[in-house]
């Protein structure tokens, strides 16, 4: 916890220190192999997409945090998984937004709650950041009601600093969340996003940005507006939201077909399957044999990054884990040994110096 804090007391010295003399953005020139990405910041850590969790995660090593970036009511692009925020911030205990809660259909599924599209970014400043798992990770939830929720402008200030200090590329892997329910709310993200990248020196195939969704027509849209590189994200079942809306047969499981990868490479440069894509367990709760996604995806020239790696019990095959206790560590190491062993190109983790250490030790 000492160095945790110690990390909160520097932010605002970091912030200040990017916006004083912002640092160039060098290119990719080659990657570490594998890519170590931290899914949602050091989320294992601390809570997710706040400024404290993606400098840890930087800080322990990590090649490239992970954004996932909504809409504010007045246009603007903040870090939250979902536009939903009553599971990561306090707006559930603040009277002056009690009425804004509300009930609608996202992504084809009825949610009631806080919605980020009915904030302002000024409002959304009010609020403070809380864990959204913490019966799992009790540590988390001490730093509840401490940390903002950040601009992506903020997420891109703290990087370029960390990069001049760390002297080294740390990448952005910015997932835009729900882009059809925004196109339709006309908060469209993809060229504010593009214009975001662009002015801050992020326009280029090599610089170290990659853009990711799980739906197929924002993804296409973006590979018209930058040559920036883009993932498919896959789930293990349906349809990407976009192509159910549009009345379409493509499903996921079509994507993931030889041929389905073939036609992703046309407009990406990646996939991010869910990791039971690429070794799901056996009856027996043992990790089995690997699929044939990542060869099928290396054939079409994709790179394959999965997700999502968490070292408690909970989120581990069964026989990888220590105890009944789903907040303990399990045998992640093991987990992460299978996949690379499988030839897969990254990792999103939410403990980065985890897979960092393994990667280091091979």
């Amino acid at each position: 916890m000492r160095i945790v804090l110690s990390l909160l007391a520097l932010l605002p010295f970091t912030l200040h220190a990017a916006n004083a003399a912002p640092s160039s953005t060098p290119a990719i020139a080659p990657e570490p192999h594998p890519l170590i990405i931290a899914h949602r910041g050091a989320s294992g850590y601390l809570p997710e997409h706040t400024l404290a969790s993606y400098a840890l995660a930087v800080l322990q090593g990590a090649d490239y945090i992970e954004p996932d970036l909504v809409m504010t009511r007045d246009g603007q692009l903040v870090a939250r998984h979902d536009n939903e925020l009553g599971m990561t911030t306090d707006v559930a205990n603040r009277p002056e937004f009690a009425a804004r809660k509300r009930t609608q259909v996202v992504d084809g599924e009825s949610l009631s709650g806080w919605f980020s599209e009915d904030f302002t970014l000024a409002e959304l400043k009010t609020l403070r950041a809380i864990e959204r798992i913490p019966a799992t990770r009790p540590g988390n939830a001490r730093l509840d009601g401490s940390l903002q929720i950040p601009t992506l402008q903020e997420i891109i200030d703290l990087v370029q600093a960390l990069q001049t200090s760390q002297g080294r590329p740390i990448g952005l892997y910015i997932e835009t969340k729900h882009p059809t329910h925004f196109q339709s709310l006309n908060l469209a993200m993809e060229k504010p996003l593009v214009e975001i990248l662009s002015r801050n020196g992020y326009d280029r195939a090599e610089a170290p940005v990659y853009i990711q969704s799980f739906e197929v027509d924002n993804l296409k849209a973006l590979s018209q507006l930058t040559p920036l590189r883009l993932v498919q994200l896959l789930w293990v079942k349906g349809q990407p939201y976009d192509q159910q809306q549009r009345g379409t047969s493509l499903d996921y499981a079509q994507m993931t077909s030889a041929e389905g990868l073939k036609a992703i490479a046309q407009y990406a440069a990646g996939v991010g399957p869910e990791k039971s894509q690429v070794i799901a367990p056996d009856a027996s709760g043992k990790l089995g044999t690997p699929s044939n996604l990542v060869r099928d995806a290396h054939a079409a020239g994709l790179k394959v990054h999965p997700y999502t790696f968490r070292a408690e019990n909970q989120f581990l095959p069964a026989a990888l884990r220590s105890s009944a206790n789903d907040r303990e560590r399990g045998d992640i190491e093991a987990e992460l040994r299978a996949f690379l062993a499988a030839g897969i190109d990254g990792v999103f983790i939410d403990q980065p110096d985890i897979a960092v250490r393994l990667r280091d030790a091979r």
